[in-house]
């Protein structure tokens, strides 16, 4: 994965924010959230450190779909395969599908179903569709200039048309991290685990 910004692709126009934007995400995923999913095994991938997790299971068709939507009142813990998931489908793969995929139609938005990624279902998918995701939005975003930052979303953002392409833009990061945070806590607590029940 390329992690530096092309500030001269675009001549002439003004970049200080998207340089700004692009950066932090590239420092956040080379310092801190890839190099902490080194080694990540299925069986961590899918483990429950608790009784009801929400996580990444098989679905009828036989591929994997993610849980979630239980109408139950409670809060689910979350597993490191449905956090991942939820980064590489949700977050990132379908808002650069939609954004700046090859095939981006007129008349559809970023929850259309159609830019949704397959679902991984092993460790080592997930890390390799979330690298994918993320090179194709930094790549997009990396051509913004600071005034389609400061512009409306447009018709792809949705109910969220009128926000500027740069909230867009922060929460994407903002969902990275905080993701990325939770998914570093679970191998802390998934380490111990196994050294807790190791004879």
């Amino acid at each position: 994965m390329r992690l530096s910004v092309d500030r001269d692709n675009l001549p002439g126009m003004t970049k200080i924010w998207t340089s700004m934007l692009v950066d932090q995400l590239d420092f956040y995923m080379a310092a801190h959230l890839l190099p902490r999913l080194t080694g990540l095994t299925d069986e961590e991938f899918r483990w429950e450190p608790t009784d009801d997790c929400w996580s990444v299971r098989p679905d009828p068709a036989g591929g994997w779909t993610v849980e979630e939507g239980r109408d139950d009142g409670r809060e689910h813990v979350t597993t490191i395969a449905w956090r991942l998931a939820h980064l590489a489908v949700g977050n990132l793969g379908t808002r650069s599908l939609c954004f700046f995929g090859p095939d981006s139609p007129e008349g559809t938005d970023m929850f259309d179903p159609r830019y949704q990624p397959p679902v991984p279902g092993t460790a080592k998918a997930a890390v390799g569709l979330l690298e994918e995701s993320y090179a194709r939005w930094r790549d997009g975003i990396s051509g913004l200039d600071d005034e389609r930052l400061a512009a409306p979303v447009g018709p792809k953002g949705g109910p969220f048309a009128a926000d500027p392409m740069g909230a867009l833009v922060l929460h994407v990061s903002r969902e990275t991290m905080h993701h990325g945070g939770e998914i570093g806590v679970l191998r802390d607590l998934y380490r111990e685990y196994r050294t807790r029940s190791s004879p």
